[in-house]
């Protein structure tokens, strides 16, 4: 299938071919009719991408300081690399579709196949969109005016915080789509609607909606809503122009009554006079996209809806509410539609976007032919895959596709020169621009297809951590040597399971590995080297500056991620493991409190002891300073020190052959493990790490959380 994505390094636009996405539980699968693009976000987006490195950098500030302070800690080639990583990530465009039904994930009951729906899906022949984020299209509206929905509920949430009552006098400032389907649900409602922009032909279109409207540059706004008042202000202001000028906020307060109210649904400048909203007691709010439950994980991915009883509206709700007013002719798009285009002419729709200000609603227009059964997608010949592949050689299947792949394990993986043959995800997306990138045959999003292929005999994993356990198994029962990335899974039941399931496979020969990547990083062997010429037990302390992330961040979850102390802690574990070189014996665990109740610990003291009578620590905390290393070991071990500063610097005291190994850039080890990997493979030989140690630290990391 066809999708629509642009490069945020370049900004610029191509129609890929991808496979068609997997529908998740909870999702619907929906064959698009229609889309619209969104003029306001969709120009913006556009702008940002082909502007040059300075300008991207001046429309981001927040960005710049997250960048300056990794620079001071990371490095600045491992900055560089994870920030052209980020901005080389194809972003998908669009989130106003219409189509029809034709796959329903699980849970889902409110929807049939062969619906016709409207809901937030990108610009793609298939999308997958969560149950939430779509509503049915009445019979008496066409996909058009369904394509419309989305924005269309944006403005009805604008509108919903203003509050408006039968006969208000409200102003609209910016006459677009969002600003003429707003002034269109306010007359609905019962108001008297006046209405601004700087471009003569919007201010002419909306007075074909009855609106009464004003060029703003002939006109002064807050004269005319004087007048239009009867001289006492209008009641409310609703800003929809998208604009850097603050002109609109600084006015909105002006033409207002005492006490009215503002309410911002575009993008304007926010240099506002407090005076003039002090003076009236003038209320100003910000809305958030198309209503409650926008951006929250557990109404949008886990759908749990809000009670009907205690919030009335939410984002779906709002969908339903404004295509019932397009089936009662309440609200009209048909004036708001200046071209269908067909989406292989896309491109060309995009140039019209970013060239033609004066253009509104571009509907783009998708056959119905497509084929809904194509979930792999073949990027290079695969016929000539196996020409003087060895017997015994890697070749590789990959399942997930995210940021880490894309950015760390990738990267390590196409250095050993093994075969990347087949990458897997979920929406195929990212599967298929980093199967390009890193020189794959074919991408696909069903990772069934890698497991049942006879030539892959190494799987790598990738995925969310709840998912861990199952690929693992799953992979092992089909005869495929395994690299997961941490943790391996996330409960004792699970474990078990692969312990069962992998003395099979390791009678046939199969390696399973997980990505404890810290103990390869050429700081900690070279430790470890100069520990092993010393007697006596080893006392470790390591500290880790963690950092806090949002508290809804999928992490943070027990179901999906296991929390930080289990998701991330068990690498540390498992390097002082590595470092004493000796069994843990004995474990402790204090951990502090998440980001809210909901969430497990983010914090933690952890204290072991192992068989040989050394100690460690591992102090793990969200809550310190960027600027700070983010991870520091000491460790003592017969009257010397070694300290390891963020693994870039090793510093050895009281050695009398070492001093200090200084490296280039920050090293954590994740080329090393994947070399050390594809070698035990080629090499028949063990695993790098035992599966032993790998269920002993695993084991540990679950115990750390109970």
């Amino acid at each position: 299938m066809r999708q629509i994505l642009q490069n945020l390094k370049n900004g610029k636009i191509t129609l890929a071919e991808i496979p068609v996405p997997d529908v998740k539980p909870g999702h619907v699968l929906i064959k698009t009719s229609k889309s619209l693009i969104s003029m306001g976000t969709e120009r913006m987006l556009l702008t940002f991408g082909r502007s040059g490195w300075i300008d991207k950098a001046r429309q981001q500030p927040d960005k710049v300081k997250q960048v300056v302070s990794k620079i001071k800690t990371d490095g600045l080639m491992a900055t560089a690399e994870s920030v052209f990583n980020k901005l080389d990530q194809p972003l998908p465009l669009g989130y106003c579709n219409a189509g029809t039904v034709i796959e329903l994930g699980s849970g889902v009951h409110e929807f049939r196949i062969g619906d016709r729906v409207a809901s937030n899906g990108n610009h793609a022949e298939v999308v997958s969109v969560p149950r939430h984020l779509c509503a049915k299209i009445p019979e008496n509206v066409d996909d058009i005016s369904g394509s419309f929905a989305v924005i269309s509920a944006i403005a009805l949430q604008g509108v919903r915080l203003i509050n408006p009552t039968l006969g208000e006098k409200i102003a609209v400032t910016g006459l677009g789509l969002i600003g003429i389907l707003a002034a269109q649900i306010l007359k609905a409602n019962g108001c008297r609607v006046i209405g601004f922009d700087l471009d003569s032909q919007k201010v002419e279109l909306a007075k074909k909606y009855g609106i009464e409207a004003f060029l703003a540059g002939n006109t002064d706004p807050v004269e005319a809503s004087r007048k239009f008042s009867d001289g006492n202000g209008v009641d409310a202001v609703l800003i929809t122009a998208s604009t850097k000028s603050n002109d609109p906020i600084q006015l909105a307060p002006q033409m207002c009554r005492k006490r009215g109210r503002v309410v911002l649904v575009g993008v304007v400048g926010l240099e506002l006079s407090r005076d003039d909203f002090y003076k009236k007691e003038i209320s100003f709010q910000v809305s958030c996209s198309y209503g409650p439950g926008r951006y929250d994980p557990e109404y949008e991915k886990k759908g749990l809806d809000y009670p009907i009883g205690f919030v009335r509206w939410t984002e779906e709700r709002n969908l339903q509410a404004v295509l019932e007013l397009m089936a009662d002719r309440k609200l009209s798009v048909s004036e708001l539609v200046s071209s269908v285009i067909h989406i292989e002419k896309s491109v060309e729709a995009y140039d019209r976007v970013e060239k033609d200000p004066k253009a509104l609603g571009l509907i783009l227009d998708y056959p119905q032919d497509v084929d809904l059964s194509r979930k792999v997608v073949e990027i290079r010949s695969v016929e000539s895959s196996n020409n003087n592949l060895k017997a015994g050689e890697p070749v590789i299947g990959f399942i997930g596709a995210g940021g880490f792949a894309a950015s760390t394990l990738l990267p390590a993986f196409a250095e050993t020169n093994a075969k990347l043959k087949t990458i897997a995800s979920s929406a195929g997306v990212s599967g298929t621009h980093l199967g390009k990138k890193h020189g794959f045959f074919v991408t696909t999003t069903d990772y069934k297809y890698i497991l049942n292929d006879p030539e892959i005999n190494t799987v790598i994993i990738t995925t969310q951590h709840d998912s861990h356990a199952r690929f693992v198994c799953e992979s092992l029962k089909a005869g495929k040597h395994v690299f997961v990335e941490k943790p391996l899974c996330l409960t004792k039941n699970e474990l078990a399971e692969i312990s069962r399931i992998y003395q099979k496979a390791a009678e046939k020969g199969q390696i399973l590995m997980v990505g404890f990547n810290r103990r390869f990083s050429p700081l900690s062997v070279k430790a470890r080297e100069l520990l092993s010429n010393l007697s006596g037990p080893t006392n470790i302390t390591m500290t880790v500056n963690a950092g806090a992330i949002p508290h809804d961040h999928w992490t943070q979850s027990d179901e999906a991620g296991g929390g930080r102390i289990l998701g991330e802690a068990c690498h540390f574990i498992d390097l002082l493991r590595y470092l004493t070189g000796s069994p843990i014996s004995e474990m402790n665990c204090l951990t502090g409190r998440g980001p809210t109740k909901e969430n497990p610990p983010d914090s933690a003291i952890i204290s072991m002891r192992f068989s040989d009578d050394s100690l460690g620590t591992i102090q793990y905390f969200p809550n310190g300073c960027k600027d700070f290393p983010k991870e520091r070991i000491e460790i003592f071990k017969s009257g010397k020190i070694l300290e390891i500063d963020n693994f870039k610097t090793l510093s050895g005291y009281g050695f009398s052959n070492f001093s200090t190994e200084k490296l280039w850039t920050q090293n954590k080890g994740h080329k090393g493990e994947a070399l050390k990997f594809i070698e035990a493979i080629r090499a028949g030989k063990q695993s790098p790490i035992t599966f032993s140690e790998l269920v002993e630290v695993t084991q540990a990391a679950i115990n750390a959380v109970l």
